[in-house]
């Protein structure tokens, strides 16, 4: 399969603090890559400087050969999708106005059509019904898939979750992540940041173990979750008290 992405020598430095510290990998069509580590490990800020909310200070991101450098905001994130811990929805805006906000001023999507496509979303992520309602009406839950339907629209090319679930409560974490494992299965590329360890196992094609700015292993999730070989790796899932080990 071709590299949709492609990260070469990524580093981010902030005064004298490098956070990412000349990262590379590789990134196929529909592959599903779960970054887990220790918080202040550089995780988000690795999937920020994808998407350019963060500038990198040195290295290239490229995709489909392209680098990232050389296209507009604008283009970028239509391609790349992203997906953050905190909803950020538009609270004066309903449901779907939010969801067709994209498509309307980015993509200039006569608002017909985006809202057509809007409401696919959003029956895609089990909220149709909730179209009308205001963020501040919904779960924790429901706003996050509203906010996953919300980057859907702009037909990215990847997506990225920045521990997408954290800031819910345990029992409505299951429903975002089952969205999150349906797009998988329908092949959308995806870089996942996350603590859910389940679903790292059951959905990532590579996990990758990101520690001190670096990725210090990665490979199938059952060999980081059942044979690690670095050290680092499996004082941190132990820690975790991760079953698998």
């Amino acid at each position: 399969m071709p590299s949709i992405l492609e990260v070469v020598d990524l580093t981010k430095r902030f005064g004298e603090l490098t956070v990412i510290d000349k990262v590379s990998f590789s990134v196929e069509v529909g592959e599903v890559i779960c970054v887990i580590g220790p918080s202040g490990s550089g995780k988000s800020t690795l999937l920020r400087c994808l998407n350019r909310l963060e500038a990198p200070s040195g290295g290239r991101v490229l995709i489909d050969g392209e680098e990232v450098t050389s296209r507009s905001l604008h283009l970028l994130r239509r391609h790349v999708g992203m997906v953050f811990q905190h909803f950020n929805l538009f609270p004066h805006l309903t449901v779907i106005e939010n969801v067709m906000e994209g498509p309307r001023t980015v993509l200039k999507t006569p608002r017909a059509a985006a809202r057509v496509r809007a409401l696919e979303l959003l029956d895609k992520v089990g909220l149709k019904d909730k179209a009308e309602a205001r963020p501040a009406n919904l779960s924790g839950g429901q706003q996050q898939r509203v906010a996953i339907a919300r980057a859907l629209a702009m037909e990215p090319r990847v997506m990225l979750f920045d521990e997408a679930t954290s800031a819910l409560d345990p029992e409505i974490i299951g429903e975002v992540l089952s969205v999150m494992k349906q797009l998988a299965d329908e092949g959308m590329t995806m870089l996942v940041v996350t603590h859910e360890m389940d679903f790292a196992e059951r959905v990532a094609s590579r996990v990758f173990m990101f520690d001190g700015g670096h990725v210090v292993e990665e490979g199938p999730p059952e060999e980081i979750f059942r044979s690690a070989h670095h050290e680092r790796t499996r004082r941190f899932l132990n820690q975790l008290h991760w079953e698998g080990q």
